[in-house]
């Protein structure tokens, strides 16, 4: 510690001049100070990692709406080509009913199978209009801008085949918020011991330099100067209760970082464990759903094709079509729940699953 001062006094009977540096060097004999830098360098390595899972989050949020937008679009696709089926339907039963090869009943039927599969685009368009306004928050800009850009429909990411998750150890190194805890935990370490320092004294030397004199012209003469060099010792005895008390206080905190430490990790490994579940029952799940979706449209071609025949009723066509617009809705689906399982995982691994996908040198650059 460094001081300098400079004063000037007159009384009555004399004047004082003085102008001087001073400076203390504290020895760290039981490591105090060692200890409080260790906790500085651990609460700025926390608060480094505090904002990589602020960015991992971020990044995880908006893709997942981005997602859900590309899920929505492949949904309002489906939804249309159903009601232009309908329509058709409509043209075609009005066309047999004049023609005395239907009934009124088909006709009924088919129109309202037309307003039922409308009334479904509505509610798509007020989804898309959200999902829309969410990434323009996500990304501080104007949904205006951002519905031109993403008017045109794009397709869902598939998922890789095969996920290298890593084991349980790769990812306490990713997640940045294990990595934060664990900062937290060292720092909450390190000040048990700066507690535990202030049992001990504390030696430090001083010393000044500097000038004084009556008159203002005789100051700066070196039979003016002055110096002065010494120990100090400092040993608080009156409050060993008081530091005792801190030290426990001090015990806590670290226990209660542990706690979370401790927490983060098997969160950690739930969420992992979770998002690979979803994945991996979305993908069998949408085998199942291809494979409806093909038989459902073998089922609609021979149904119409008897329906115009006139060898089965209006009913079995509107069963088949029923089937195969859930079907494919169900599908469009299962596929944006796959985009969304490989957010989460994104997520629960710490910003992806390469080799390097969140280290420390990775979120810097």
């Amino acid at each position: 510690m460094l001081g300098a001062a400079a004063t000037a006094a007159r009384g009555r009977e004399q004047d004082f001049w003085l102008a001087g540096f001073d400076a203390a060097w504290e020895i760290d004999v039981f490591g105090g100070i060692r200890r409080q830098a260790e906790a500085a360098d651990a609460d700025l390595a926390a608060s480094g990692e505090a904002l990589r899972d602020a960015l991992v989050s971020l990044r995880g949020e908006l893709a997942r709406n981005y997602f859900e937008l590309r899920g929505l679009q492949l949904r309002m696709e489906i939804a249309r080509q159903e009601a232009g089926i309908r329509r058709d339907n409509v043209e075609i039963t009005r066309e047999r009913a004049r023609a005395g090869l239907a009934s009124e009943l088909d006709y009924a039927r088919a129109s309202g199978e037309l307003a039922s599969a409308e009334a479904r685009i509505p509610a798509l368009e007020r989804a898309l209009k959200a999902a829309v306004f969410r990434i323009g928050v996500l990304l501080g800009q104007e949904p205006a801008g951002l519905e031109a850009e993403l008017r045109a429909a794009g397709a869902l990411p598939a998922a890789p085949p095969d996920l290298p998750v890593g084991l349980p150890s790769e990812l306490l190194r990713r997640r940045p918020d294990i990595r934060k805890a664990e900062r937290e935990l060292a720092a909450a370490t390190a000040r048990i011991g700066v507690s535990t320092a202030d049992l001990f004294p504390r030696f430090s030397l001083t010393g000044a330099f500097g000038w004084q004199a009556g008159e203002s012209r005789l100051l700066f003469r070196d039979e003016s100067n002055f110096w002065a060099i010494g120990p100090t010792l400092r040993w608080p005895i009156l409050n060993f209760r008081r530091i005792l008390s801190q030290i426990d206080v001090s015990k806590a905190v670290r226990e209660e970082a542990l706690a979370r430490y401790e927490r983060s990790v098997l969160t950690a490994l739930e969420e992992v464990e979770n998002a690979l579940t979803a994945l991996s029952r979305e993908k069998a799940r949408s085998v199942s759903l291809i494979g409806a979706v093909e038989a459902n449209n073998l089922a609609v071609k021979l149904a119409m094709d008897r329906y115009l025949a006139g060898v089965q009723s209006y009913l079995a066509v509107t069963d088949a079509q029923a089937a195969l617009y859930a079907a494919e809705d169900q599908l469009a689906q299962s596929r944006q729940a796959q985009s969304q399982a490989l957010v989460a995982l994104y997520k629960a691994l710490g910003g992806g699953w390469e080799e390097n996908a969140s280290s420390p040198a990775a979120g810097e650059e």
